[in-house]
């Protein structure tokens, strides 16, 4: 019998119907859907997909970021990612610089633009999130923070946890450099 990717529950384990989570599964097709509908028109007009978003996303999050952690992060092949990096970086919202000690390493990073496109795209998504967040209460964001954790596969969890926190860090360095609280 194969596992599937979490190993929690085999692939061909079949539930009765009463047993599915139909509402939850639609739910979160429809909340996907909604959250990148925002970006994806500001996208769109650029000549960008989702691709784009979230490379420019975690390259935002991470400067610096070497392709092979992004390669990793995205789960995508170096093909797959080559032609949205190529016109990123063609279109000049990412610069990719070469590693210090590796010259065979490829570091990515925003540039002005890139920044501001990417927290724009992160302001549309955060407006949404915030006024759910509002309507359900105080407690609400560390709920959903606890759920969305659960739902990443096991053994990827504290590694994804790891490169949220990390991010952060480097964002709130960054903010304590240039004055801001």
């Amino acid at each position: 019998m194969r596992k599937s990717r979490s190993a929690a529950v085999p692939v061909e384990t079949v539930l009765p119907a009463d047993e599915l989570h139909f509402d939850l599964i639609e739910l979160l097709f429809f909340a996907y859907r909604d959250f990148v509908s925002d970006p994806d028109e500001v996208l769109v007009k650029l000549g960008f997909g989702r691709a784009h978003h979230r490379v420019l996303h975690f390259v935002n999050r991470n400067p610096g970021m070497k392709v092979a952690e992004l390669l990793d992060v995205l789960k995508i092949t170096k093909q797959s990612l080559g032609r949205v990096l190529k016109q990123l970086i063609d279109e000049g919202y990412i610069l990719q610089k070469e590693g210090a000690n590796d010259r065979r390493q490829r570091l990515l990073y925003v540039t002005a633009a890139g920044a501001a496109l990417a927290v724009k795209l992160a302001g549309l998504q955060t407006a949404r999130i915030a006024r759910v967040l509002a309507e359900l209460g105080p407690d609400a964001r560390e709920a959903a923070r606890r759920f969305l954790a659960g739902m990443i596969d096991a053994e990827d969890r504290e590694h994804v946890l790891r490169l949220i926190a990390r991010s952060d860090s480097l964002a709130n360095g960054s903010r304590a450099r240039n004055g801001a609280p």
